[in-house]
């Protein structure tokens, strides 16, 4: 009777492995094997912003543990993490920083969205001092409904990160060039530099509307 390998998903179903050496041998690929390494090995980066914080820290705590997914490395520096959870609502006094950290960080990076506030504002959508979804300014990797989400619901989320790191390739991953995120200029609002020409744009056109409708009593004397 054979003996199947302990993780198929190493494994390359193009090349068949005799049965005497099935479970003594692994015939792989480079992405399979790097892939592997780096999914059972994300790094989270330590900080929370709001309620959904205390979730994710339930989630690392001895209950939910997902220390089992190699995930219990929290890193307080971005320089050693490679997963940005924001957890929590995202003020707009805090959002420069957020982005700053997450220019930091070591590549290839992630983020994940934990809760309905920094997915797309949550109950605070369009207030005054409140972004309405981190994907505005980073790229979010997962989404995770919930106010909050529970611990279970994190842990999917990660799972699902996961998938996605599976399918990535080196050349995909290490192969472009990392962008950095212009840091958002808080204001009397939030401008993000990549805005400056459409503010500018508007700034003129709101001038021009202004001395036009000033100009028309004084027509209407002369």
């Amino acid at each position: 009777m054979s003996t199947k390998p302990k993780d198929e998903g190493l494994n390359s179903p193009q090349y068949p492995i005799p049965e005497d050496l099935q479970g003594v041998v692994t015939i792989t690929t480079l992405d399979r094997i790097y892939n592997w390494g780096r999914r059972n090995s994300l790094w989270p980066m330590m900080f929370g912003l709001a309620c959904c914080a205390i979730e994710m820290i339930c989630t690392a705590a001895a209950r939910f543990d997902f220390a089992r997914f190699g995930m219990e490395v929290m890193r307080a520096s971005p320089r050693q993490s490679d997963v940005m959870i924001v957890a929590g609502t995202v003020t707009k006094k805090m959002l420069p920083q957020v982005v700053r950290l997450y220019n930091q960080m070591a590549e290839p990076k992630y983020v994940v969205a934990m809760g309905a506030c920094a997915s797309g504002g949550g109950p605070f959508k369009e207030g005054y001092n409140v972004v309405s979804g981190i994907d505005q300014y980073l790229p979010v990797d997962v989404y995770i409904p919930g106010c909050p989400p529970t611990p279970q619901a994190l842990i999917y989320g990660l799972m699902k990160l996961q998938e996605k790191v599976d399918r990535q390739t080196i050349k995909e991953v290490y192969g472009r060039r990392a962008e950095m995120i212009p840091i958002p200029v808080l204001g009397p609002d939030v401008m993000d530099p990549r805005e400056y020409d459409r503010i500018r744009e508007y700034t003129r056109q709101k001038a021009e509307q202004e001395a036009a409708a000033a100009a028309e009593p004084e027509a209407a004397q002369a």
